[in-house]
């Protein structure tokens, strides 16, 4: 494969990629004029937002076995015309309930460009390179909710929250055709391959007994959980129980988030001299170790602005690291059942993560505390399913 080849086809992988966070974050933003607009409550505009993550969450379980029976394009091609038809209909839409569904919808759309874009990576690549790749495309999946509420926000005050949905119509189209024109068919469709509920579970679980799979998975999956925890709590710690202004938020949660970009890159040049299962023992102790520091510190009172939000960065360093290697050895054992895998790895990882972050809501905020608390849980379950789950690998 060319160099030139090699970089078009990521900027189209990444595009796909991209598709999920614009639809997540570009209208929230638009959340107050929603409500006005439809007559309802600001809270139950929200309920938008959680059944996009329903939406996402059993999209990509729906589309893994899809991915597989029927080649790579086929299934994206639907998933990115139901992506755009509920686009649309969000935009002209007149009641909030229609709205709340037709984001579930929406969701399940844009599941097909997340489970395909991460399967493709696997049947497109060598083995070698998927961890390269993978934080390529996480470059762009961290850049995209730093841009999408930006431009959101410039994007409702100047033209109504209706045209950002005629946008997000647009990026689904964008993506339609360039996938229809550019991007290769890359797996075969398997003929052998059942839908029928009871193959599709046995698939599944077949999946999850790889120790491989369900070792980097699950260690993936809690590890990055914690950045859910950070992004639910990040709002109330900075704005309301250290009065930062809701500018000097924004500019705090992009600093933070070049920890996270930055370290992900940094891993693509690591990758030249150590293995990825080297990258992720070292960054998940570094994970552990830092958060630990952080809950002792935050217990005691120790720490202030400046030095939360340097454990933070440390963590989202940490992560950067760990993330792009999970995934690539996740989903190293395949190649018959990479459309299933990468499926059941983004369902894990949604889903842990959700869980994580709802967990705040057990908790009043008064400090950092809660948040550190299970983010400090998350990480030390990672480690020791890494732990426990190498002897496995090793036993295997």
């Amino acid at each position: 494969m060319t160099q030139k080849r090699y970089l078009f086809l990521i900027l189209i992988l990444g595009s796909l990629t991209a598709l999920g966070p614009f639809s997540i974050d570009m209208y929230l933003p638009g959340f107050k004029a929603i409500a006005k607009d439809l007559n309802t409550s600001e809270a139950r505009v929200a309920w938008s937002l959680s059944s996009y993550f329903i939406g996402i969450s059993a999209g990509q379980l729906l589309y893994g076995p899809l991915l597989d029976r029927f080649g790579r394009k086929k299934p994206l091609f639907i998933g990115l015309l139901i992506y755009i038809l509920a686009s649309a209909g969000c935009a002209f839409i007149k009641d909030i309930d229609s709205f709340i569904v037709l984001r579930f919808i929406q969701a399940i759309g844009s599941c097909a460009a997340t489970v395909a874009s991460v399967a493709m990576v696997r049947d497109l690549f060598p083995v070698s390179e998927n961890a390269k790749v993978f934080a390529l495309l996480m470059l762009v999946l961290s850049v995209s909710p730093m841009v999408a509420p930006t431009v959101g926000g410039y994007v409702t005050v100047a033209f109504g929250w209706h045209t950002v949905f005629f946008i997000l119509l647009g990026l689904g189209l964008f993506n339609l055709i360039a996938s229809w024109l550019w991007l290769p068919e890359s797996y075969k469709a398997d003929t052998t391959m059942s839908l029928k509920p009871k193959p599709i579970i046995t698939n599944f679980i077949t999946v999850l007994r790889e120790p491989k799979f369900y070792t980097y998975a699950f260690t993936g999956a809690m590890a990055f959980a914690g950045l859910f925890v950070y992004i639910t709590s990040s709002p109330i710690l900075f704005m309301s129980l250290f009065k930062v202004k809701e500018e000097t938020y924004g500019w705090i949660f992009a600093f933070l988030s070049v920890g996270f970009i930055g370290a992900s890159q940094v891993n693509t040049l690591m990758l030249r001299k150590y293995k990825s299962e080297q990258l992720i023992f070292v960054a998940l102790i570094g994970q552990v170790v830092t958060v630990i520091v952080f809950l002792i510190g935050s217990i005691n009172g120790w720490f202030g602005l400046a030095e939360t939000i340097g454990f933070l960065f440390l963590f989202l360093c940490c992560l950067g690291v760990a993330n792009p290697n999970a995934l690539a050895l996740s989903l190293a054992p395949f190649s018959k059942n990479a459309g299933s895998a990468s499926a059941l790895m983004g369902a894990l990882q949604m889903g842990l993560g959700a869980l994580a972050s709802a967990c705040i809501g057990f908790f009043e905020q008064t400090s950092a505390v809660p948040m550190v608390l299970i983010m400090t849980v998350t990480s030390v379950i990672a480690f020791a399913v890494l732990v426990i789950g190498r002897r496995n690998i090793k036993e295997a």
